[in-house]
């Protein structure tokens, strides 16, 4: 099937065949369960959701309340950093950055449940007022409450050491992330040119000052290594609404992107990244070697490629 031809396809259709086919695993079990673990929140409502249809917000609010309710996560008085992508400064139909109706829900949800604060940043590739102000976040971030940090500058950032790093030793970390109580990890999926893909782990580059040590050093292997920083996200929650098949990360025009009304959600970054590679390569294909951080990262012990050992859940709006 030509592209054409694919993107006639009714979004709902298209979305319904690709979830169905990266959920399609036999033998899904409660590992930790089955294996007299202790029963968490994330294993009792999922410790992988992927909802498909409806519309960005309710999505989102879906996919929390599936992984245990946001009050699970953020606690009364707690300062609160919801980081998306918004490298770009593209619209939102361009899916180049988090989809913004996402980033207002989450930072709604978090004030609801007792937030102190919530603060919205990103280290951006373009011109970051336009990158706020064209992805359309920081509108719908601060008309939700939050407070909008810019990233460009190094003074915003402070070293911290990566000890389980096998490159990456230490990096400039932005101030914010360091200084909260819970942060959630909210990238856009889309194709990347050089990390192949933009999920989850891919996303904390955003966090960090100096990227060019990343493309000196080798990238697969330090995004792998900057995810072992030692405060994790407390949950993944990938926004694929819409998708950037081709020409990422920036993207050329609307002929990129395919509307796949879908979103997965996790804890495990290394689970909800290979979620999210599966499902691509229903639009187009991508192997997970092909995404080397991954398996890297399951070689720091972030995570589990091996899919049929959580609890997933899936959810259609």
């Amino acid at each position: 099937m030509d592209r054409k031809e694919f993107l006639k396809k009714s979004v709902f259709a298209v979305a319904a065949s690709a979830t169905a086919a990266t959920f399609s695993f036999t033998g899904l079990r409660k590992a930790h369960a089955a294996a007299g673990g202790s029963k968490t929140v994330a294993q009792k409502s999922g410790n992988l959701v992927a909802v498909m249809g409806g519309q960005p917000a309710e999505m989102l609010r879906r996919t929390i309340k599936e992984l245990g309710g946001i009050g699970q996560y953020v606690k009364p008085g707690d300062k609160v950093v919801v980081k998306p992508n918004i490298g770009w400064a593209k619209t939102p139909e361009l899916a180049a950055n988090t989809n913004p109706e996402i980033v207002g829900a989450m930072v709604k949800l978090c004030f609801d449940a007792g937030a102190k604060e919530v603060v919205v940043f990103d280290h951006t590739c373009n011109e970051w007022r336009k990158c706020y102000e064209m992805s359309g976040i920081e509108k719908a971030a601060k008309a939700n409450g939050a407070k909008v940090l810019p990233g460009n500058d190094e003074s915003y950032y402070r070293d911290v050491e990566i000890p389980q790093g096998k490159t990456l030793k230490k990096a400039k970390i932005h101030q914010a992330l360091l200084d909260c109580d819970v942060w959630f990890n909210m990238p856009v999926l889309k194709n990347h040119g050089g990390a192949r893909m933009t999920l989850s782990m891919k996303n904390y580059m955003g966090i960090v000052w100096d990227r060019q040590i990343f493309h000196r050093a080798g990238l697969q292997q330090c995004i792998a290594d900057v995810c072992t920083f030692n405060k994790k996200p407390a949950l993944n929650i990938i926004d694929g609404y819409r998708t950037m098949s081709q020409n990422g990360p920036m993207g050329k025009s609307l002929d990129d992107v395919v509307k796949t009304g879908v979103m997965f959600g996790s804890a495990d970054p290394v689970a909800v990244d290979t979620a999210a590679v599966k499902f691509f390569s229903q639009i187009k294909e991508m192997t997970l070697d092909a995404v080397s951080h991954i398996g890297l990262g399951e070689k720091h012990a972030l995570g589990t490629t091996d899919l049929s050992t959580l609890n997933v859940k899936r959810v259609k709006l």
